[in-house]
């Protein structure tokens, strides 16, 4: 089959290590490739201009920005965007195809299953953590929203279908990773509550912990991947605490 006239765009930053697998799991049947650096020091613009993939340089100003960025580097209508700690299964390539494969696709945009792999798992896990995002979309019908915490896909007009095969996403490379990536990620956080009315920030904070554990160790399954699960609902719940905690530190206390 010919390569879809569809434009896969990926935001990076540091990903050496990782984008190569994003880049991979498309490239035999997408007409073009997009990377957005912000800027890398490792090898993330080498190894993905080696795979084929144009690459661009924007400063970080935000998840949305930045991916309504990847947008306007793209030359197609038709864009898939994945993150550079995603992969796209061959299950889900071949579904995605099957749309492109006798006509337009039905509907404006879909909706893509992203299930989680934690640090050290080769495999999905039973009842893995599933994320429902919008990832493939006709761009004269749908964008990115600008936000710079929330990198939702905004459907303007038409139907939104539902995909059925997964997307991988790793976003952990290991504990250390995660707590760094949860420090930066809460501040971005906090920063975009300090303009919203947050009701009992100071009751909330008390709960945090246990309602985020709850969350994470039962209703995202984490309880059936035995220590590693445990140990990744704690991170959940501490990063759910941090983000409260910021909050109060920068609009309830002034600093």
């Amino acid at each position: 089959m010919p390569k879809i006239l569809l434009s896969v765009f990926i935001i990076a930053r540091n990903e050496a290590d990782r984008i190569g697998t994003a880049i991979e799991s498309v490239r035999e049947w997408a007409d073009e490739i997009v990377v957005i650096d912000s800027g890398s020091v490792d090898d993330t613009v080498k190894i993905s201009q080696s795979l084929g993939a144009h690459t661009a340089y924007n400063a970080w100003r935000g998840y949305g920005p930045q991916k309504r960025f990847g947008e306007d580097q793209c030359r197609h209508r038709w864009l898939l965007n994945i993150d550079a700690d995603e992969e796209i299964t061959p299950a889900l390539a071949a579904e995605i195809q099957s749309l492109f494969r006798s006509r337009e696709p039905a509907c404006a945009a879909y909706i893509i299953p992203v299930r989680d792999l934690l640090p050290g798992e080769t495999k999905l896990a039973r009842f893995a953590h599933t994320n429902s995002v919008v990832r493939l979309y006709n761009r004269d019908k749908a964008r990115f929203s600008d936000s710079a915490v929330h990198d939702s896909v905004v459907v303007k007009e038409g139907r939104v279908g539902t995909l059925k095969s997964p997307a991988l996403h790793r976003s952990f490379r290991s504990l250390s990773h995660a707590i760094e990536k949860m420090n930066s990620y809460t501040t971005a956080q906090a920063e975009n509550m300090k303009g919203k009315t947050i009701l009992f920030p100071t009751l909330r904070l008390i709960f945090e912990l246990k309602a985020g554990f709850f969350k994470a160790y039962f209703l995202r399954g984490y309880m059936w991947r035995g220590r590693r699960g445990f140990i990744y609902a704690v991170v959940y719940a501490y990063g759910r605490f941090l983000r409260m905690a910021k909050y109060i530190e920068k609009v309830v206390t002034g600093h």
